[in-house]
Formats: C-alpha cells, sequence, structure tokens
C-alpha cells in the first residue's frame, strides 16, 4: 500500500513504535482486524470486542507472517512489530483518513434510511463497466467496516463506492472524516433508528453530516422524489441531481414494465437522452436503484450503452431480495434487516408473484416509542398490497396481527410467539407454487427460515 510504511502509520495515529528500526520504512501490503484474513505483510488491528480480545490473537498473526500490529498492550514477547495505541478503533480511523488523504480515486459515498447496500450494488455494477471499483462487502458500512474498506483501496482500483450507515447524531460526521467523498448519494429518508434520531428531521440532519467532510465540488445525488431530500440545496458549490420517478427529476424513469419477480423493465430519461434497460431484481425500489446508478455514472462520464450493462449484469446479495426457485415454491429471501419502509417495499415486491402470496414476517428493531403502531401499519399495508397470507413471528410482529384482521377480518393470519414454532407449522401452511417473502430485522435470524424452506 503506496507511502502505508510503519513509521507514517504510526505518526497518523499518534501511536509508539516498538520494535526493529530497519523495519519502520516497510509498507503494509492489507490491514484486517480479524485474524483469519491475515497474509503476509498485513497489519493487523488488535480489537476489543464484547466476546474476543483480538490482542489474544497477536501470536498467531505474527506466525501467519503479519507484518506489524495494532494494539493497546504490549505483548510480553512480541515477535514482530507493534504500535502501541490508546485505542486501537481510534487507531483505525486516524490511520483509514490517513490513507484516504493520499488517494486520487473518486469516492461514492451512499447514506440513506432504506435501499444503502442495493443502491451500493448497481452503483458499482456501473462504474464497472468502465473502472475497477472497490465497494462495500457486504454492510461494512459503521466506524469500524468504512475504515476497513477504505484500508482495501490499492493501486489497481480506479473508483470506490462505500456504504455509510449510522444509528445517531455526529455518526456520519466522523465516517465523512475518513470517506471524504467525491460524490454524495441519498437513497431517501425514511422511519429507522427513531430511538436516537426522534423523527424524520433528525435522520435528514444526521445523513447530511456527510458533506461536512465532502471533497469540495463534491456531488451530490439524491432521490428528488423523497419530500426531506427535496430540499436540499447547493452544497461544497455544487447544486444537487435529483433523480425519482417524477418527470420534473433531473433523471427519471418512464414505461415502467412489471415483469413480476423476474424483475422489472423501464426507460431512464435524462434531458434528451435516454436508454432502456431491465433491471433483473424485482420491485420499483429497484428503479431508484438504477436511477442512482445512471447519475452516478454520468456524472463520471460513462456512456448510456454502460450505464445500461451495468444495470443489466447486477446481481442480488443474499438476503436483500434475494429470488430462491426450488421444485416446490418460489422464496424472496429479503432476511438481512428490516424497518417500516422495506417492509412496505418488499410487500410490494410480493404483490407482483404469480400464484399465492405468502409473507413471513418478523419483528423490527430500534423503533421508538412509536413501534407497535409502526408493527401495526406493516400489518395494514399487507392486506393493502393484496398479500394473501401473513404468517408472524415474535411478540411485535402480534401488532402486524392486529392491524391486518382490523384492515380485513377475512385476512388469512397465523401468529407465532416464536420463529422455531413457525418453522415447525410451515409443512401444513404452506402449497406447492407458492411465492413467499422472508424478511425480519436481523436479530430476528430469519436466514433460518429461508434454509429450512431451501
Amino acid at each position: 500500500m503506496k507511502n502505508m510504511t510503519l513509521e507514517k502509520i504510526t505518526a497518523a495515529c499518534g501511536g509508539s513504535y516498538v520494535g526493529p528500526e530497519e523495519k519502520k520504512q516497510t509498507e503494509i501490503k492489507g490491514a484486517v482486524q480479524d485474524s483469519r484474513q491475515v497474509e503476509p505483510g498485513f497489519l493487523f488491528f488488535a480489537v476489543k470486542g464484547e466476546r474476543v480480545d483480538g490482542h489474544s490473537y497477536i501470536p498467531s498473526v505474527f506466525a501467519k507472517g503479519a507484518l506489524a500490529c495494532v494494539c493497546e498492550v504490549l505483548p510480553e514477547h512480541p515477535t514482530g512489530p507493534c504500535i502501541v495505541v490508546e485505542s486501537t478503533l481510534q487507531a483505525l480511523k486516524d490511520i483509514a483518513e490517513y490513507y484516504r488523504s493520499a488517494l486520487t480515486i473518486p469516492v461514492v459515498g451512499i447514506t440513506g434510511s432504506v435501499g444503502k447496500t442495493s443502491t451500493k450494488e448497481m452503483i458499482a455494477a456501473v462504474l464497472s463497466q468502465r473502472f475497477n471499483t472497490l465497494k462495500t462487502r457486504g454492510n461494512f458500512n459503521n466506524e469500524i467496516g468504512l475504515p476497513l474498506t477504505l484500508l482495501q483501496i490499492r493501486d489497481s482500483h480506479e473508483a470506490a463506492v462505500v456504504e455509510m450507515g449510522i444509528s445517531d447524531f455526529g455518526e456520519m460526521h466522523r465516517l465523512s472524516k475518513m470517506a471524504r467523498p467525491n460524490i454524495c448519494v441519498f437513497t431517501n429518508i425514511g422511519l429507522c433508528h427513531l430511538e436516537k434520531l426522534k423523527d424524520r428531521d433528525g435522520i435528514l440532519k444526521a445523513k447530511t453530516e456527510m458533506f461536512d467532510f465532502a471533497q469540495p465540488g463534491a456531488k451530490v445525488i439524491a432521490n428528488g422524489d423523497d419530500d426531506k431530500l427535496i430540499t436540499l440545496r447547493e452544497t461544497r458549490g455544487s447544486a444537487p441531481v435529483f433523480f425519482g420517478l417524477e418527470p420534473e427529476n433531473d433523471l427519471s424513469a418512464r414505461n415502467i414494465e412489471n415483469l413480476g419477480l423476474d424483475g422489472i423493465r423501464c426507460e431512464l430519461v435524462c434531458g434528451g437522452q435516454k436508454t432502456q434497460a431491465t433491471i433483473p431484481i424485482p420491485g420499483m425500489h429497484m428503479v431508484y436503484n438504477a436511477l442512482a446508478g445512471a447519475a452516478v455514472g454520468l456524472s463520471l462520464g460513462l456512456s448510456w450503452e454502460e450505464i445500461r450493462a451495468g444495470i443489466e449484469s447486477l446481481t442480488p446479495v443474499s438476503g436483500r431480495n434475494h429470488l430462491i426457485h426450488t421444485d416446490k415454491w418460489t422464496l424472496l429471501d429479503d432476511c438481512y434487516n428490516a424497518n417500516p419502509v422495506s417492509m412496505y417495499a418488499s410487500l410490494d415486491v410480493l404483490s407482483n408473484a404469480l400464484g399465492r402470496k405468502v409473507a413471513i414476517l418478523g419483528d423490527m428493531g430500534e423503533l421508538g416509542v412509536n413501534e407497535k403502531l409502526l408493527h401495526y401499519n406493516v400489518g395494514c399495508h399487507a392486506v393493502d398490497a393484496g398479500i394473501d397470507v401473513l404468517l408472524l413471528a415474535g411478540e411485535l410482529s402480534r401488532e402486524m396481527e392486529r392491524g391486518a384482521k382490523a384492515k380485513n377480518p377475512d385476512q388469512i393470519v397465523h401468529w407465532f410467539a416464536t420463529k422455531e414454532e413457525l418453522i415447525e407449522a410451515l409443512p401444513m401452511l404452506l402449497v406447492r407454487g407458492d411465492s413467499i417473502l422472508v424478511k425480519a430485522s436481523h436479530f430476528m435470524e430469519f436466514g433460518e427460515i429461508v434454509e429450512a424452506l431451501k
């Protein structure tokens, strides 16, 4: 990694170097906090977690060829150089910030209440048509995941697409300080992390902390159909580019054709230019993702043909609208996480399916004082979306049952106290040919339901 010598890394994080002087000018080849990912020449961050203390792995990572370790406590007999710091996590952020400051490639930062990961995947697919593009792995989007992502950038990369997730004020400020984005993408302002951010105005304020350290002249790309985002004005010398379904946006979509669970076809329009693309993942929200991808692509000089090819090359991420065909039924695996907005979107996707529509839903977390009402409203929306059968698990999901029954007393609903009870009942509740959505917050571990159905 260019300019990432142990001496410069030590200075960047304000640490104390302990080791042979002749190794201080050696450049690291990578940086990780997971000892299993250590390779020869890597820098290892010994992080103290709730269950595991990375310091205990220092001997083993040196045995695997690690160049050095960043740690809070110096081992008794280290077999390699150590950089001793007050906080390993803060050192990780400081080092990532230093590394990013020397990079010249465009960095695209993505935030929003819903759709960050799927939008990241779309933008990366588009940019990959021209650039060697690094993207956030999974949802490595917090104050540990983001710096680790930035430290994965190599000389061969020509662009980076990073996801930036928060749950409180000040977090985006710190993320932006590391990422220094050239392009700021906002998917929407919805209902999530309300315990700390209180309301959508608070969410908007927290998300737009991204501007605190955006590059001068950074481009802002935002969902113009969102009533909060449309209030954004010129930032860092750049006027926002708005995308959405409404024709007054800078980029819009028309002639939208629903292909059911096999995707959606539409025409993307910007000024007098346009292209038709088939998005291989279902749901109207994917049109917004395609528009965001097109906006970023155009801002970096891609042709419409490259943008179309990128959109059509998209592949789903496991746990996020991942379509699985079995010999009995069709599964829509969207069980990685959930909040009210993403629940609505996934139910709308399921509404396009052929055959009987079954939604297996579970509790949503971090919704604050209105959590019961928000679950109740999801039940109402399921009825409005034409879902035939609701299978629910979790205490809060009882409110979904109440909402669905209030909306339609004849709605078929089965509620279970636990996920395990629901799984046991599935053979009696499902029929061949069903189209089945599986969705809940991550802590519900609904991936076990997907595995049972597969």
